[in-house]
């Protein structure tokens, strides 16, 4: 009998997988050894083979669309071909995806892989996935905070290759690798600087490496101008909205124009966006009464304030590129990096907050 809608009645098979091609097809199509063939793919053809049959080798690769077993490979060279990545909350950042893209690209260009773990800041899961990674072999571990500061380095890292990424060892024991936040506070006050200002303030910071870093920098660039910041125009409020909003009130609420700030660097954009908005409320105009300078350049946000906001950029990509060719290379030697910091520079975004101070 013929099922309903002329299927036969018994179940069909599925089809069968397609078999992956091996390093014998290969050697099969290009008329060369087996020996040959893996000479190409374990860098061992210089000085073995003549460049033609090098090249007629990676031909029937492309055309049986061979790639190398990397799981063989990592045994062959007492390798795993995966790099781990350990966070604190960096998944719930803005600027994770900058990051872990950064790490990401430059691992798969040195043939890595990398296994994301993300521990909510717990210190017991911290150790636990650390544990897990050194479990499953991988070649190293990347540490990435989500902030700026000193960490207790998770148990196990010592045991591995790792490097950390925008946070610094409490014991200074293993590389790190982080923006340069006290240059970058220099730059955001030359933005200032060069625009004719010499009346600015600060407004948000926490009680936190970045902000104490940033205010460095910040005065070095005015104490060479010969300015000197009032102590109540320097305003701890936080790093949100709100603590911009607040700060700026606090500093233009009821103050006449001549005695106001013309210029305001912020801890982040967030309380740019706080000032910005404080700003429209009372009546100044930015940039032609008061300029803003941002930092951290944030995705969705510092484009799209009203004016475009003028940040300085924190290096994240930069910072997971750096510290996973930083890895690579302790892989590929064998040899522990030294317990270093490297300092990545912070770009400056030009948008729309920022103009000549206005005459008074």
């Amino acid at each position: 009998m013929r099922a309903a809608d002329g299927m036969d009645s018994a179940e069909e098979k599925p089809a069968a997988r397609p078999r992956r091609p091996t390093s014998r097809d290969v050697a099969r199509l290009a008329g060369v050894s087996h020996t040959a063939v893996s000479f190409v793919f374990n860098g061992r053809a210089e000085g073995n083979l003549s460049p033609a049959t090098q090249e007629r080798i990676r031909q029937a690769a492309v055309q049986l669309g061979y790639r190398p077993d990397p799981v063989a490979r990592g045994l062959r060279r007492s390798r795993t071909a995966v790099i781990g990545l350990v966070t604190d909350e960096i998944a719930s950042s803005p600027f994770a995806g900058r990051l872990l893209r950064g790490a990401m690209d430059t691992a798969w260009a040195g043939e890595h892989l990398v296994l994301t773990v993300d521990s909510g800041g717990d210190p017991a899961k911290e150790d636990a996935a650390v544990a897990e990674l050194l479990d499953r072999r991988v070649d190293g571990i990347i540490y990435a905070a989500m902030s700026l500061r000193r960490v207790r380095v998770p148990e196990g890292l010592h045991r591995t290759h790792s490097v950390l990424a925008n946070c610094l060892p409490a014991d200074d024991s293993l590389p790190a690798v982080i923006p340069a936040e006290r240059a970058g506070g220099r730059t955001a006050a030359r933005l200032l600087l060069e625009q004719g200002h010499r009346r600015v303030a600060l407004v948000g910071g926490q009680d936190d490496i970045a902000s104490a870093e940033r205010l460095r920098g910040f005065r070095d660039a005015l104490r060479a101008e010969g300015i000197t910041v009032p102590r109540d125009w320097i305003v701890r409020t936080g790093g949100e909205i709100s603590g911009g909003y607040e700060g700026a009130v606090r500093l233009f609420d009821g103050t006449p124009a001549d005695r106001r700030p013309t210029g305001i660097f912020t801890y982040n954009d967030r309380v740019a966006a706080g000032v910005l908005h404080a700003a429209t409320r009372l009546g100044i105009a930015v940039p032609g009464d008061l300029s803003v300078v941002g930092y951290d350049d944030q995705e969705h946000m510092a484009a799209y304030l009203a004016p475009p906001l003028t940040t300085v950029a924190l290096p994240h990509r930069a910072m997971g590129e750096a510290a996973a060719r930083l890895l690579l290379d302790a892989i590929a030697t064998g040899r522990t990096p030294p317990a270093t910091v490297r300092r990545l520079a912070c770009p400056v975004i030009s948008r729309a907050s920022v103009g000549p101070a206005p005459i008074r």
